[in-house]
C-alpha cells in the first residue's frame, strides 16, 4: 500500500497550504494517521496525528494553533491545513498510517506502517 501525500509547494511566510493524504484501493477512514516532516539535515519529526475515530489529535508545539488535521471520509483523504507558515516549516512532509496513536502524544516514526512518498513544502520570500 502506498499513500500519496500532495499539496506541497512554494509559499511566502504567512501563507497557507493544505496537504492531502490518500491511498488508492485502501480505506484510510478507520486508520490513525500521522503527519511527519523532515528538513534537510534533520531527523524526521511528528507534526500532527489523528486518531482512527477522528476524536483525538496531536500537534507539535511548533505548529500548534497554525496547523489543523482533519479527515474527509467521503473522499478517503486526510488533510493537514497549514496556516501562517514560517520558513522553519520548510521540509518534506509525509503521511503514514499509525499502528499506535495516543491523544496529545507525538506518534513515533516506528509506529508508521504505510508511508507516502512525501511532498515538499518551501516557505520563502
Amino acid at each position: 500500500v502506498q499513500l500519496q501525500a500532495s499539496g506541497g509547494g512554494l509559499v511566502q511566510p504567512g501563507g497557507s497550504l493544505r496537504l492531502s493524504c490518500g491511498a488508492s484501493g485502501y480505506n484510510l477512514n478507520y486508520q490513525a494517521i500521522g503527519w511527519f516532516r523532515q528538513a534537510p539535515g534533520k531527523e524526521r519529526e511528528a507534526v500532527s496525528g489523528l486518531s482512527s475515530s477522528n476524536t483525538f489529535t496531536f500537534y507539535a508545539d511548533s505548529v500548534k494553533g497554525r496547523f489543523t488535521v482533519s479527515r474527509d471520509t467521503s473522499k478517503n483523504l486526510v488533510y493537514l491545513q497549514m496556516n501562517d507558515l514560517k520558513p522553519e516549516d520548510t521540509a518534506v512532509y509525509f503521511c503514514a498510517t499509525l499502528t499506535f496513536f495516543k491523544a496529545n502524544q507525538a506518534p513515533a516514526i516506528e509506529d508508521g506502517y504505510y508511508w507516502g512518498q512525501g511532498t515538499q513544502v518551501t516557505v520563502s520570500s
